[in-house]
């Protein structure tokens, strides 16, 4: 097998020689450019395999650099180095297709070799894939993040999507269990069959077992007529059965004759019937857990846990955050109409601070409110906070806050709220020399929005318009 061809552009004579050597005592065959233009013309004569390439160069712009690149190697693996990282510009070469964005200074074993021997992987993966799968990917990249956990993810999912094995998807609520999902079935021989969704904790065990397995006629009341069942409808194709730790232990036992013979009977049927069909299932729990508990039936997780995907919580990848974050602001600023939005320099800072306890679920919901609501181009740390969750954020990893205590008799809330509402006017008031437009700076919110609590709580008097 001919070595893999790595080209490396950075405009440091020094870098090039560096990853030149470490990457020859690889194997790989290098050649390195310190001019981009230069590089783009061997780009065109020569194929490459993973193309390293800085991001800040005197004769071109590394995103530019990138855009010439995947018009002309669209197969090649691009990743990014750069001393200057801005969360904006990772969006923007991640959007354009770039495999992964490495901060100077690196670790050469880590990010580079490992990253490499990753691309590489990824790129003999894709081989056996259906056409539009690697957009589907980028569009998952878009919607769970490009962080190096979520890179693995992705890494998984490509070598997991093409066998028929039973894949389990273990993560918080949010973090994008179904967007896996779809990937792993898509990306599968039965892309051209159904995938059908079951949530596993949506209905009570009687339903959920006429949902699944049907029924015949007169099984119970209100039986009239025969019913498939979603098994046999996803026959061909994918059974997604969400929440399956929600499933009854009289059910699990159905499920795990189901997976082990591929057959089934309907509600009330004598008759056996065979299906041919890949199971994927998810989980908000700990599995291993509830088979200590003894809630979940052991033999049943080991079918389904042949091949586990786990799926971090968000708080645990923050070099997401930023990135989804600009991603979605995008999104809901061209869906709304309202183009320019743009985040406060502050902004970041508090999004990485938070524990986003609801994951990419909330942070996307924090967003399209903010673009919403806000009254302005530039979206506040309160537009995004005051209604998305506790104020201030709650910073990752801090312990929960005391609960305030609740009399005997009671509390009328609105009150409470209020008083507690006055308070912080009054005291931005005074701190601000009575100016209206500091004050509403210090309680992180609009003027207009500071004059209307004024006028509500009969106190703008206090005040003056400066």
């Amino acid at each position: 097998m001919e070595p893999a061809r790595i080209l490396v552009v950075d405009d440091e004579p020094s870098i090039c020689d560096v990853l030149g050597i470490a990457l020859r005592k690889e194997g790989y065959e290098v050649v390195t450019e310190t001019n981009p233009l230069r590089a783009l013309e061997r780009i065109e004569r020569e194929p490459f395999d993973v193309i390293l390439q800085d991001l800040r160069m005197p004769q071109m712009d590394g995103i530019e650099l990138l855009r010439r690149i995947r018009e002309l190697r669209p197969e090649a693996a691009v990743i990014i180095m750069t001393a200057y990282s801005t969360w904006d510009r990772a969006v923007e070469a991640m959007r354009l297709g770039a495999y992964h964005y490495i901060k100077k200074p690196f670790d050469t074993q880590v990010d580079i070799k490992g990253n490499i021997a990753r691309a590489l992987r990824s790129m003999r993966d894709r081989r056996h894939l259906p056409r539009g799968f690697d957009e589907m990917l980028e569009d998952i990249g878009l919607k769970i993040g490009y962080s190096k956990p979520m890179r693995e993810v992705r890494d998984l999912i490509l070598r997991a999507a093409p066998a028929d094995s039973t894949v389990l998807i273990q993560g918080e609520s949010g973090v994008g269990k179904e967007l896996v999902a779809r990937a792993l079935h898509f990306g599968s021989p039965r892309a051209s069959r159904d995938i059908v969704s079951v949530n596993c904790g949506a209905l009570t065990e009687t339903l959920l077992e006429s949902e699944l397995f049907g029924h015949v006629r007169g099984a119970f009341t209100g039986a009239v007529a025969d019913k498939r069942g979603l098994v046999e409808v996803a026959n061909g194709g994918t059974l997604f059965l969400d929440e399956i730790s929600e499933m009854s232990p009289q059910l699990q036992v159905k499920v795990l004759r189901l997976l082990e013979e591929k057959e089934f009977k309907p509600v009330g049927g004598v008759q056996i019937r065979r299906v041919d069909v890949r199971f994927i299932t998810a989980t908000n729990r700990d599995l291993e857990q509830e088979v200590r508990k003894g809630s979940f039936r052991q033999d049943l997780y080991y079918r389904l846990n042949v091949i586990p995907i786990r799926i971090p919580p968000l708080r645990e990848r923050v070099d997401d955050i930023p990135i989804l974050a600009e991603h979605f602001l995008e999104r809901y600023s061209r869906e709304m109409k309202k183009p320019g939005r743009r985040f406060a320099p502050d902004v970041k800072e508090a999004m990485l601070r938070y524990s986003w306890p609801g994951n990419i679920r909330e942070l996307e919901n924090a967003v399209q409110r903010a673009v919403a609501l806000s009254e302005g181009p530039e979206i506040t740390v309160r537009d995004l906070f005051e209604l998305a969750g506790p104020w201030p954020p709650v910073p990752a990893g801090a312990p929960p806050a005391a609960e305030p205590e609740l009399g005997p008799d009671g509390l009328d809330l609105d009150r409470k709220m209020a008083e507690i509402e006055i308070g912080y006017l009054r005291q931005a008031l005074r701190r601000s020399g009575g100016s209206y437009t500091r004050a509403a700076q210090l309680l992180k919110m609009s003027l207009r929005s500071f004059r209307y609590k004024l006028q509500k709580y009969g106190i703008e008097r206090e005040g003056r318009e400066a």
